[in-house]
């Protein structure tokens, strides 16, 4: 189903990019085209689409959040190794938004661009990013329901964690329950989500097309300066951060690495999946990089869920470049909250299909940006989807292979016996239930 939706949005999308150019090639801005079809069909079936995704995000956000925390064993089972593996695709993320951030403001992609956003901007009031202090004081939610109302993410986010520690510290009949109400809620909402975006093709094709029929050869090229400045900041990840840091820490030959993932890294391109490629992650592990099955049983569901480092760089980069279209620039302590904000949602957001995409509409609300730019993020998500998962699930590996070469540095320290035989996992693994 995943890859005819796939194909299906492939095709909407030129379709849809087709349509508009030859729109704009017929017709004047004042012709009954553009009057009824571009800024009449084409305007309200996308704007439609744009808000059926919008509608869902702070249900599925709080819901997912408190079916996470709610699935968390006790933090007394973590120990060291659960620690240092959340620690560690923690510290992923943040310096992959650091990263996407400087580079993003080097290159600047979509600054002086004519994709047709500088006058939608111009009609709303656009709301500037909080300061940090502001940002951290405002997490604790003075209404609930405001927060909801006003789609508050980061306090939402607060109240969703707070709510499943509650329920965690029940510890009894009625927490099994509730954690059954909200593992329900998270499958409705994953479901709808689904239902969403297999309408993807229809609303991708309006978007594109009302895109493409005011869009320039110079607003194209703006946009494609945002593909590249994407996809070079996630091969430069792929290829180069991801083997250097490995050869640093655990010694092992980059150019040996690369060809180890090899597999992983084409499945992951190939599904656009961080969960379907689970199991290919955990084969990586154990049988070509030697990682115990207890750490690598550990770290990859983990990382499936909260690793979310090319998602932050695509998120980074897509919120800068719009940024950057309709002429909003962020002085330096919003851009700090930004960063902060794109690092909550990074995590928040793992195993949503479309999560990344999804994410950004989020960020535009918080900028006051227009809504018509959702359009250029979808129609180019495609391009982007398969090099973020993979970006992410070749974290994994490198995260699960740190921690095991550090817990072996440990065991020597501390003079075990290496023979001790290690715990055994099941090798029954999480079903691909979300992208």
């Amino acid at each position: 189903m995943r890859k005819n939706t796939a194909t299906y949005i492939l095709l909407a999308l030129i379709t849809g990019l087709a349509i508009g150019a030859l729109i704009q090639l017929i017709s004047s801005k004042d012709s009954l085209l553009q009057t009824y079809l571009v800024d009449g069909l084409f305007w309200a079936g996308g704007l439609m689409f744009v808000n059926m995704i919008k509608l869902l995000i702070v249900p599925l956000v709080f819901v997912s959040i408190v079916h996470a925390v709610c699935s968390l064993q006790d933090i007394s089972q973590f120990g060291r190794l659960g620690i240092k593996t959340f620690l560690l695709y923690l510290v992923n993320t943040a310096i992959a938004i650091i990263a996407a951030m400087g580079l993003s403001l080097i290159i600047a992609p979509g600054r002086g661009s004519d994709i047709g956003l500088q006058s939608s901007s111009s009609e709303l009031a656009p709301t500037s990013l909080p300061s940090l202090l502001d940002l951290i004081v405002g997490i604790v939610p003075a209404n609930l329901f405001e927060a909801l109302v006003q789609g508050n993410i980061l306090q939402i986010l607060f109240m969703a964690i707070i709510t499943g520690i509650a329920i965690k510290k029940l510890e009894n009949n009625e927490t099994h329950s509730i954690s059954h109400v909200f593992r329900l809620a998270n499958n409705v909402m994953m479901k709808l989500i689904n239902m969403v975006m297999q309408l993807a093709p229809v609303g991708i094709l309006f978007l594109s097309a009302r895109l493409a029929s005011t869009l320039s050869m110079d607003g194209l090229m703006d946009v494609m300066s945002y593909i590249l400045t994407v996809l070079g900041i996630l091969l430069f990840w792929l290829l180069f951060f991801y083997p250097i840091v490995i050869s640093l820490i655990t010694k092992i030959n980059p150019l040996v690495f690369l060809s180890k993932i090899r597999e992983q890294l084409f499945f992951a391109l190939s599904t656009s999946s961080s969960n379907a490629t689970i199991p290919i992650t955990y084969k990586t592990l154990t049988e070509k990089l030697g990682v115990s099955e207890q750490i690598a049983g550990f770290a990859v569901p983990m990382g499936a869920t909260m690793n979310m480092s090319g998602a932050a760089v695509y998120m980074t980069v897509a919120t800068l470049f719009i940024s950057n279209s309709c002429g909003l620039h962020l002085p330096l302590s919003q851009l700090v909250t930004l960063a902060l904000t794109v690092f909550f949602l990074a995590i928040a957001t793992g195993g949503i299909p479309g999560g990344a995409a999804v994410t950004v509409g989020i960020l535009l609300q918080l900028l006051g940006l227009p809504a018509e730019a959702m359009a250029i993020i979808f129609a180019t998500d495609r391009m982007l989807d398969a090099a973020c998962t993979a970006t992410n699930v070749v974290g994994d590996t490198v995260v699960a292979t740190i921690v095991a070469k550090t817990e072996l540095r440990h065991k020597i320290t501390n003079g075990k016996n290496n023979t001790t035989p290690e715990p055994r996992i099941s090798r029954t693994l999480p079903s691909d239930s979300s992208t």
